[in-house]
């Protein structure tokens, strides 16, 4: 069994856990590579059907070949999906010129707040990875929020020897990480191997690619020839380059996505 193996196997378990334990779970698809390879890893934990719905908390702000990429690859898996929006916030005219704090938290956190709340979803599946953000580093596997989809980071049980703690109380909420020890390289390693159909946005088109998607006004590409699920291997070898640098919303002030996670942001 090799490095990927092991990354998988403790993914599916993750899932196949979190499963037995919960009831009225989804997960959450933002449609980048690394949710992308979670919803593959539940297709192989649920040996081809993913038994919960898929969220997607729409901006209204996207990337179309995001959404052209969302609603093909939905379809050929033939998963549920729940597309979400902010509609009160979009129609008061929210937008990143407002402030990027205040966008992401009313089209993204507030926009997931309001599909929980609606469905009654107590457990989310998240494709966060701890290299890819500071506050990310903070996180647990299975991460408690309280009633109102809050994350205290300063208080978070211990998972000593992937040991998960999967005991809580009626009115916890609960976020899951089952790629939470992968790391941006793994990602794209298992990418390759699988074969993942991904959002072409990734790959290079005239000297640009994206490393991270987001809402267009905030996320810009990087220089970049990689055209290939190779070349981005190699290029990711040798970048010394944050993952998130093209993401606007994370540079705009302090502890920004730390600020966001903690009120309920992905």
């Amino acid at each position: 069994m090799d490095h990927l193996d092991a990354l998988e196997n403790q993914s599916i378990y993750i899932f196949r856990e979190a499963y037995r334990k919960f009831k009225d779970l989804a997960m959450l698809w933002s449609i980048g590579k690394d949710s992308t390879t979670l919803l593959w890893l539940a297709r192989k934990a649920f040996f081809g059907r993913v038994p919960f719905p898929l969220v997607h908390i729409d901006t209204n702000y996207k990337y179309p070949q995001m959404i052209e990429y969302r609603d093909r690859m939905a379809a050929e898996w033939g998963v549920e999906l729940i597309v979400g929006r902010n509609e009160e916030a979009l129609c008061g005219g929210m937008h990143p010129s407002r402030g990027r704090f205040v966008c992401c938290n009313a089209l993204k956190t507030q926009g997931l707040q309001q599909i929980l709340d609606r469905h009654g979803f107590k457990g989310i599946f998240l494709g966060i990875r701890r290299d890819e953000e500071g506050s990310r580093a903070k996180e647990r596997v299975f991460s408690p929020r309280d009633k109102n989809f809050e994350w205290n980071y300063k208080d978070q049980p211990p998972e000593l020897w992937d040991q998960f703690n999967t005991s809580f109380g009626p009115e916890t909420h609960v976020r899951i990480h089952p790629l939470l020890s992968w790391t941006e390289l793994d990602i794209w390693e298992y990418i390759r191997r699988e074969r993942v159909p991904l959002c072409p946005l990734y790959l290079a088109q005239d000297g640009k690619r994206f490393r991270s998607l987001g809402c267009v006004p905030c996320t810009n590409p990087i220089d970049s020839n990689a055209s290939t699920v190779d070349e981005i291997i190699e290029e990711l070898k040798a970048t010394t380059t944050p993952e998130r640098s093209g993401r606007a919303q994370d540079q705009e002030q302090a502890y920004a996505m730390q600020k966001l996670r903690s009120l309920g942001y992905m």
